[in-house]
Formats: C-alpha cells, structure tokens, sequence
C-alpha cells in the first residue's frame, strides 16, 4: 500500500495545530502583558476643610507716614502698606524717607544673631509701628507681611508677636512667570483647540529679522512682568522661574566661537538682542529682591546645535561628557551676559514639537532617560554652576524607560537615580503629588527621600480642575503635604508654585493670571502657599477669610459665607469631577499609570472609549450606585455653594463685577456637575448593563441616556463661545454614546448571523440541492481541507458563486457588526486583508478551477467570523470589548483560539494547493507566504502613505477604543510609545515574505501522481 504524498499525515496534522495554539497562546500572554490592568487601593490624604467663624475686624493704623530709605523694593513695599490703609477707608500715608508729624510705620536695621535675611520682627509703642531687620530683605518681608495683616483686617500686631521675631519656615519660595506675554485674544481661546504646551513669555515680542525684537512688544511684556513680580513679592515669594536658555546663547566658548553657529548666522544676533532686550526687564526682578531662574527642557536644540553635537560627538549620547561640555560652555555664556540670573532649572520628562515657540526653531528632545545620561547631565551643569556660585534645580518630572522612568514615584528609582549626587548647588524640584497635579493621588513619597535641598511643586491653577474656573480652595491639602515633607525631609527647604502654568495655553477658560478673567479665585491658592511656606502651622481657613476679606468684601457675614463656600470647594471638586471607586485607586494599564480623572481624558473631555469606561467600572469594583451618587451629592454641593454667595448683600462688596463673576462661575458650576452627573449615569449603567445583562441597569441606561442629551444641549447652549466659562467638549462622549445605542442591536444581528451560518452548515451535511455543494465544500474547506480533494467541482454557477459570495459577505457583515457599522476604516483593512490574499492565490492558479481554493478560504472566513460572532452574540461590541480589557481569562482564550483560527488560513491554503492542486509543498507554502506578505506590505504602505499617528486617529475616531482627545493632545503613539517607523517595518516585513516566498514558488508546478489507498481523518 502506498500513501500518497500529497496528502497530511495525522501526526503532522495535530503539530500543526498545537503549533497554532501555541503561537495563539503566546500572542494572548503579549497582549495580557501589554493591557496588565490592576489597581490597588491608594493612601489618598484625607482633607477636612473648614469655614472661619464670622471675624472681628481689626481697626487699621491710622498713621500718616511709612519710613523707608530710598531704595526701590523697599518703597514698594512701603507703598504696599499704604495702599493697605488706603484701602480700609483711612488716609493714605506718605512714603518718605523721613517722618513728618503723627504715627509712622518706621524701619531698621539692625544685627540679629542668627537671623536670615528675611527675619523681621514688628513692634508697637503707641500709634507708632516699628520694623526691625537685619537686612533690607527683612524689612521688605516685614513691611509687606504688616501690609497684608491691614488689608485682611487683622491686628497690625498681632497678640504674642509684638517684638517677636518672624522668620520664614521655608527659605526658597519660587513663582513661575505668571501670565506674563501672554495675550487674551478671545478668538483663540473661542476656538478651545489650541493644545499647545509652550509657556515662552518673549515669543510675542520676536521679529523675523532685524532688529528681532519689537521695542513695543518688549515695553508690553516688561510693564506685565513689573506688575507680576510686585504682585508676587507682596504675596511672600522670593524667587521666579522664567521659561528660557538657549534663545539667550550664542555659543561663543565653543571652539573658536563659530563652531556652532557659523558666521552670520542669524541666531547669535537674535540671541544677542534678546539678552540686549530682555536683560533690564528681568533685572526687575533682582532689583525687587527676586532670585531669577531659566527653566529650559533637555536636551534643549537648535538646528545648527543638534548637527554640532552629532558631527563632533557621534550622536546625541547625553551620557557622554563631550556633549554636555557643549551646554556647559552655553551656561557659562549665560550666567555672564545675565548676571542676575541665579541658576538654571532643568526639566527632561516632556519635550518635542508641542512645546516649541512658533516663530523661531529652537525645540527640545526626550533624550536623556537614563540614570548614567541624568547623572553626566547634573554633573557637567552643576560644575558650571557652582563656578559662579549659581544653582541647578533638576526636576524630577521624568520620563524614559528604567530608573529614570519613573524617578517622580519611585523613592527606589530617585536613591538609583540621584544617590550620592550631594552637590550643595543641586536643589531637586518635585510635584507633591505621586503623579501629576490631580485630586484622589497619594502625597509624594520619593519627597522623603535623598540628601539633596528639596523643593516642593504645587498648582494654585489646576489645569486638570477646570483650569481654576472652579472654586477649589487647597489651602488644607498644602498644608498637609507640607507638613508631612518637612516631618520626613530636613532637606526641604521650599516651594514653587505655579500660578498660570500648566496645561495647554489657550484650551481653557481665558483667565490670565492677574490680567484678565476671574484670576482671583485662584489667587486664593497662591496667597495660601506663600503664606504656608512662611508658616505651615497657619490655620487655611482663616488663610481663606483673609483673601475674601482683601478681594471681595470687608463685611464680616459676607466674608464668613464666602468662607463657607469655598470650604465646600474641595468635596464638590474631588466628588463633580472625579468618579470616586475609580480614582481612589493606583490604576496600570497598557503599561502606564492612568491618572485618577480617566473618564475625562485631558482637562475638559469626556470620554467615550472603552478602554477607559470598562477600565474604570472594573476598578470600581461593582461600587457603581455609589459613584452615580457622588454626582449628584456634587451638583448639590455647588447648589449649596451658589446660594450662600447669592444670599450676601449685593452693596457688600467692594466691586459688584466680582460678585458678578463669582455668582456666574457657581452657576457655571451647577450646570457642568449636573451635566457630567448625568454622563457618568449613561456610562456607568451601560458599562453594568454589559457585564451583567441586567434589566434594571439597561433601563437606568437608558433613563441617563436622555437626561444627559437633555443636560449636555442646555450646556453647550449656555456655555458654547464663552471664553470664561466654556462649555466642555462632549465630542468623544457623543461618540461613545451613539456606539452604545447600537450595541443591543448588534447582539442581534451576531445571533441572526450566527444562525444562518448554522443552517449554511447543516445544508453542507445534507450536500443536496440548489447550494448544497457549495456548503459542504465550505464545511471542509474550514475544518477539513484535505479532503476537498474527494469534492468535485459543481457544474451549477449557483454553488460556484455561492462558495465565494456567502463567505464574503457574511465576513463584511461580521466586523461591521463588530465596529457598530461605523468605522469603515476597519474594514477597509479588515476586508482588504482578505481580498488581497485571496487574489494572490487566484493569481497562482492561473486557469485552474479556483472551486476549491474558494472553499478553503471562504471556510476559513467563516470559521473566523463564528468566534467573532460567538463573541458578539451576548450584548454586542460593547460586550466583546469590555471582556477584552477587563476579563484576562475570556482574552486570553478567545485571542488564542482566534489567533490559531487565523493562522489555520494559512495551513488550510498550503493543504489545498498541495492536495487539491498537486502543487509542490514548497510552492504551496510559498504561495501562502507570498499572499500573507502582500497583504502585509500593501496595508501597511497604505498606513504609513496616511502617517501612522494619523491612520490611528482616523481608526480609533471610528472605532471610540481608546481616548478621543489623545490624537489631538498627545499623540497616540508618544502616549503608548509606538514607533512612527512601525508601518514601514511592517511593509519591508511583508516584501520579505513575498519575496521569500517566490523563491520557495521557483521551480516544478507540480508533483506526480502516486497510488493512493486511502486518506487521512
């Protein structure tokens, strides 16, 4: 007896399989491992805030002169004072350097053993007041802090202080630069699109040639500067950081002062009049007592710079010292042509094309991410630095792979990191939160950690809490954290607050810090911190009384119910704007760490994505009632809040505008919580409705559903166009909503399916009648292809078109089920897989029937789309991809028998060709290898002509899977790290296995024919 060697050997049949399973396995472990979604409950800080009682006002001095020698920030500090007694109705002093008749506040200076330089103490004898320090610093400290007690309409002197020495607990208080070049154009920020991330305070000043810069521009920005820099000097600040480095350096001590910009290069004489321009304005701040930081990101680039660097260097080794010779020699430039700038801050966890000026072409690159390039990077700077006795502030910001990766969270990663790095000019700059600047995060654990000076970063405008358009009164939460940092660290030395910065420039509210729009509501957060810093011992509540007293009223029942609002701020924030079993958990997922507000993906998005709706129900753990409910305890809460600052008498404030704004944003308020409250609702009891199938949660689905289209449209109606309090974008959330209208529909039309293919299936058994051969050469083809051979070809053209026609459109309508019938996309490459598959094997055969070969493929597309179906049949897409993020078990054997399935096309298409077509097993799998190849390349030449990030917006806009905003914001790949360069892999990946296998095809069609006695089973 003889086999015939066309046909497979069971044994062989059976590895095949394995194999497949295996490699379906092994593909089902990859992707677990990449989604990895876990949480473990986080140690939130647990924030009680509470309201001053109603106050007695203190009377204000009644003296006629304050007494302060002639020098500039003295008398602006006196003329604080003034100002204060001004403003509480009393006659303003003169500011004199010599006392005129009546009380006087006085000054002077005198030694004190020990003291810093901004120890003051404040004395009383009779109408008089005296200020006594042991340097001008002090004086200033003492006369604006003297100012700030009058104004809030406290004692001058309070109990137990007269005489007593102040000095500040934190010595470094930093400032960012406000809101300083930055201009309100109301059609910009209309527009809410604007995503930039680059917080230059020059750019508007910049000219295209010479002279470079507009002296009008420069006289703008310099009167804005002067005003931020009083303003933050009164509040307590003794430090701000100013975006900037490379546009101030020419690279002079580089080689002959030529080697990176070549003579008559235009960025030594724009850099030269920048310095030239910008040197006197910035000097203001030195003059007023003011540290003055560059804050720049590395590694910081021009064009010119970047093509040195690789020319004299190899590259953009950022661990290499000869690199960072080349910035030292820049900072060393610096620190001669500004003499009053007192360091450098560094921050290497964000750069790229987001943050660049338009304008000019200076931009930076994510380049040093690893513990070696961070340690030259501080290394090489700091020697610079420490030359001229300047500091370097390293930012602890970080992302990259390893250690520095997650230097910001990780107190082992900081000892690998920065350990023994002791410099005493290093000073080491962190966010207090264990992420970024969101509620429901844990306080910073890696602030307890290293040798180095610390400082502490807060936010007073939260960018993730509606860019500070909210009442969000964080003075608790600060002096909580700072309390813990100085009980850990005896390293922390002081704070940077940010009082504009953060977040996209122009996609919020149009609120320019001390400039334009409601700026005073999150004024409250930066007079909190400098106050905190001084003293954190300073009770926030009364902190908050003193700002309400100074902005808003004098009258004590009106300043003690805006107290009271603002002590409801926090919990109507934390519960409006976060979904509370979700975001009080430390969340991974797809390899990164969600932040607590996932749900609105990006300051003021709403998502609709599964990935982030499923993610945050499983999170929640089944706690879905509850978080419903905090929704609407939120929109309670800011009813409560409007109606105590709508109760206050209309003639007790000082400026009816802002009693005005203040009704409007808690208005606003109402408006946005009952809105998301009714979101959160429809995606939560849909998400319920998915995983449990029942009714009660489809029916409040469905009841969210129209109040949240009723509450969106009366939103978007209100709030749409307005720059100070704009309306959300509900694109991403109507996306996700339409999709989920259609998922029982879907389930439907999965179980329709699935029973026609059934009876497609029981007609191939029978074999008879119009089609029936065509149906059990289907049956064969997908689970049997071997035996196809012992099937002749049907005469009627009903069976030969059905063969083809019923797979195809039963695979067309499978994934438009799969994708809601809205993503076409999807099936472009869905679809045109397959096609291009099927006609290079069509190609192959030539003039053969290709009967048989449409069998084996159109068996197989039907075994593909009864797993996806199966998949589908329960409660439609919503279902199948709500197991896929959530389920690892139901994910890991469904993408292993799906992957096994799809790799079955392949051995079911060598099978055919070999035993039906006699062709060779090396052209058999050479043809298989050469379909699967130009399937390959062509797709993905066909994504990389689109761009990568944009064939994946255009999918994921279809297809509402991940985050909306992300394409707009960040960029799917740089969030998930995917190559730009993927596509084209991908396309050389498939000419190579088109071109391996028409190699494997070269050579003899066809084997003999040998006796055969029977087949395999």
């Amino acid at each position: 007896m003889f086999h015939d060697r066309r046909l497979p050997r069971p044994f062989a049949l059976l590895a095949a399989v394995l194999v497949l399973l295996l490699l379906g396995a092994g593909v089902a472990w990859g992707v677990g491992d990449a989604l990895g979604l876990s949480s473990t409950p986080a140690t939130v800080p647990q924030e009680h805030p509470a309201a001053a009682p109603v106050r007695q006002v203190a009377p204000a001095p009644a003296v006629t002169t304050v007494v302060v020698p002639d020098e500039l920030r003295l008398t602006k500090a006196a003329a604080a004072v003034a100002d204060a007694i001004a403003a509480r109705g009393l006659p303003r002093p003169a500011v004199a350097a010599q006392a005129g008749t009546g009380p006087a506040v006085r000054t002077r200076i005198e030694a004190v053993p020990g003291a810093s330089a901004e120890a003051y103490a404040v004395a009383a004898s009779g109408a008089d007041l005296t200020v006594t320090a042991a340097d001008q610093a002090g004086i200033a400290a003492g006369l604006y802090a003297l100012a700030d007690r009058i104004r809030s309409g406290n004692p001058a002197v309070p109990a137990g202080e007269n005489g007593r020495l102040i000095t500040p607990r934190l010595g470094l208080r930093l400032t960012d630069a406000g809101s300083v070049g930055r201009e309100p154009d109301a059609a910009a920020f209309a527009a809410g699109t604007d995503y930039s991330l680059n917080t230059d305070i020059v750019g508007q000043a910049l000219l295209p040639q010479a002279p470079w810069v507009d002296a009008a521009a420069v006289d703008r920005i310099a009167e804005q500067f002067r005003q931020y820099i009083d303003h933050a000097a009164a509040q307590g600040y003794n430090g701000v950081v100013l975006p900037g480095f490379l546009e101030y350096v020419t690279f002079a001590g580089v080689g002959d002062g030529h080697a990176v910009y070549p003579v008559g290069d235009s960025h030594v004489d724009r850099a030269k009049a920048l310095v030239a321009a910008f040197g006197p304005v910035f000097r203001y701040a030195e003059d007023m007592g003011l540290k003055v930081f560059l804050l720049t990101d590395m590694l910081a680039v021009s064009p010119p710079l970047e093509r040195y660097l690789r020319a004299t260097t190899g590259g953009l080794d950022t661990a290499d010292p000869k690199l960072w010779a080349v910035y030292q020699a820049g900072l060393a430039e610096l620190f001669e042509s500004m003499p009053y700038v007192d360091g450098l801050m560094v921050r290497i966890g964000e750069g790229g094309d987001v943050y660049a000026q338009n304008g000019w072409d200076y931009s930076s690159k994510i380049a040093v991410t690893t513990d070696a390039s961070v340690r030259a990077m501080l290394t090489a700077l700091l020697a610079t630095a420490g030359q001229s006795g300047r500091d370097v502030i390293f930012r602890t910001w970080t992302v990259g792979v390893g250690a520095v990766g997650d230097l910001h969270t990780n107190p082992e990663s900081y000892r690998q990191v920065l350990g023994g790095l002791d410099d005493p000019h290093l000073i080491v700059s962190t966010k207090y939160t264990l992420g970024d600047f969101y509620s429901h995060l844990p306080l910073n654990t890696t602030l307890a950690e290293g040798g180095q000076r610390r400082i502490v970063e807060f936010q007073a405008r939260r960018e993730f809490e509606a860019f500070g358009s909210l009442p969000n009164d964080l003075g608790p939460l600060h002096q909580q954290a700072l309390r813990q940092f100085l009980a850990a660290n005896p390293h922390v030395e002081g704070v940077w607050n940010w009082t504009q910065d953060g977040g996209p420039l122009r996609a919020g509210p149009m609120s320019l810090y001390l400039r334009t729009g409601f700026w005073q509501l999150y004024d409250l957060n930066t007079y909190t911190t400098a106050r905190l810093a001084w003293n954190p011992d300073a009770d926030p509540a009364q902190l908050t009384a003193d700002w309400a007293y100074r902005t808003f009223s004098a009258d004590p029942a009106t300043v003690a119910a805006i107290g009271q609002a603002m002590a409801l701020s926090r919990e109507a924030v934390t519960k409006g704007l976060y979904l509370g079993p979700y975001a009080d958990n430390s969340v991974e997922a797809l390899g990164l760490e969600p932040p607590p507000m996932m749900w609105i993906f990006e300051w003021d998005i709403p998502t609709g994505d599964s990935a982030a709706l499923d993610s945050i129900y499983a999170v929640s753990a089944g706690r879905v009632d509850e978080a419903v409910a905090e929704g609407e305890q939120a929109a309670a809460l800011a009813r409560r809040m409007r109606d105590l600052v709508a109760a206050t008498d209309p003639a007790a404030w000082r400026d009816s505008g802002l009693r005005k704004q203040f009704t409007q944003t808690l208005d606003y308020q109402v408006n946005l919580f009952e809105t998301l409250g009714a979101y959160r609702a429809m995606v939560l009891r849909h998400v319920q409705w998915l995983d449990t199938g029942d009714q009660a949660a489809y029916d409040a689905w469905r009841a969210a559903e129209t109040d949240y289209r009723a509450a969106r449209e009366l939103h978007t109606a209100r709030y749409g166009g307005n720059v100070d309090l704009p309306a959300y974008n509900f694109t991403a959330a109507d996306l996700g909503a339409a999709r989920a209208d259609r998922d029982p529909a879907m389930a439907w039309l999965a179980r329709i399916l699935l029973a026609l293919i059934a009876l497609i299936l029981a007609w191939g058994f029978v074999g008879r009648g119009p089609g029936g051969a065509a149906a059990r050469a289907l049956w064969l083809g997908a689970t049997r292809p071997w035996r196809l051979r012992d099937v002749p070809a049907p005469a009627a053209r009903l069976d030969r078109v059905l063969v083809w026609l019923v797979p195809l459109l039963v695979l067309a309508a499978s994934r438009a089920v799969l994708t809601w019938f809205a993503a076409p996309a999807h099936l472009v490459v869905t679809l045109g897989g397959w096609l291009l598959f099927a006609l290079v094997v069509r190609l192959v055969l030539g003039r053969r029937d290709p009967f048989h070969a449409w069998a084996v493929l159109g068996g197989v597309a039907l075994l593909r789309s009864v797993i996806l179906l199966g998949a589908l049949a329960t409660r439609g897409p919503g279902r199948y991809w709500f197991d896929f993020w959530t389920a690892p078990d139901l994910r890991f054997a469904y993408v292993t028998i799906a992957f096994a399935a799809f790799g079955w096309l392949f051995v079911a298409t060598a099978l055919v060709l070999r035993v039906h077509y006699g062709l060779l097993r090396r052209r058999a799998v050479g043809t298989a290898l050469a379909a699967a190849g130009t399937a390959l390349a062509v797709l993905s030449g066909l994504v990389a002509a689109l761009g990568l990030e944009r064939a994946l917006t255009i999918w994921n806009d279809q297809m509402a899977l991940l985050p909306w905003g992300l394409s707009r914001i960040l960029g799917i790949t740089v969030y998930l790290g995917i190559p730009t360069g993927l596509p084209i892999a991908a396309m050389v990946a498939g000419l190579v296995m088109l071109g391996a296998g028409a190699i494997l095809s070269v050579g003899p069609n066809r084997i003999p024919q040998t006796r055969s006695t029977g087949s395999a089973t």
